[in-house]
């Protein structure tokens, strides 16, 4: 699994998350914290305690963890020292990596964040689902992708069909990247726009 926020200067590095690291973000919490730090840009512990019903004491203490493992880091030059701004760093994650596969914990905790980043991209599909159906002649619903489809491939032919997805996304974020130096706030003629592809093989009945 990959997960991307460019720099706003084309350069895109995806990091490996290590055992320690991707443990660290095992956690529901930890989860929905990054995430919206990655879809929201910088934010304190009290508007993140705000969007997510904790308690800014417990916010404050997850976004500890991550910064411990440079998942996160405190925006320089912003804040005071009551009220600290975080960010995510640009760039992408990527995991599960061979070492964390190595053991059940590794394997363990790459389930938790795995679970928790698709559940919260569920949640915002079936969001938008809702309001689309109350809404009549949504722009942003006409041209919105929900697609599905199903193909007979080999794992040669499965990981080059990812790679040529991928590449249209690298293109697409390439083109539109975020500003760095400009919160990513909605208006009403721009939204942020999750970009997400799926190729997988399915587990039939019998296996």
């Amino acid at each position: 699994m990959t997960d991307t926020r460019d720099d706003g200067r084309g350069r895109r590095e995806i990091r490996a998350l290590d055992s320690g690291a991707l443990r660290a973000l095992a956690h529901p919490v930890r989860v929905r914290l990054y995430d919206i730090l990655s879809q929201q840009g910088p934010q304190t512990a009290s508007t993140l305690a705000a969007m997510t019903g904790e308690s800014s004491g417990s916010t404050s203490y997850h976004l500890r963890a991550l910064a411990k493992h440079d998942l996160i880091r405190e925006v320089p030059d912003r804040g005071t020292a009551r009220e600290r701004w975080w960010e995510r760093p640009s760039g992408g994650v990527s995991f599960p990596g061979p070492d964390t596969l190595r053991t059940p914990a590794g394997r363990a905790a790459s389930q938790v964040v795995m679970g928790e980043f698709l559940e919260r991209r569920h949640e915002q599909l079936m969001r938008f689902v809702g309001s689309t159906l109350r809404d009549e002649l949504d722009p942003w619903a006409e041209n919105a992708l929900i697609t599905s489809a199903t193909v007979s491939l080999t794992v040669e032919q499965l990981g080059e069909v990812n790679a040529r997805i991928q590449r249209v996304i690298d293109d697409v974020v390439d083109e539109y990247r975020i500003d760095p130096n400009a919160e990513p706030t909605p208006t009403a003629d721009r939204r942020i726009v999750s970009l997400r592809a799926e190729a997988f093989p399915i587990t039939t009945e019998s296996d």
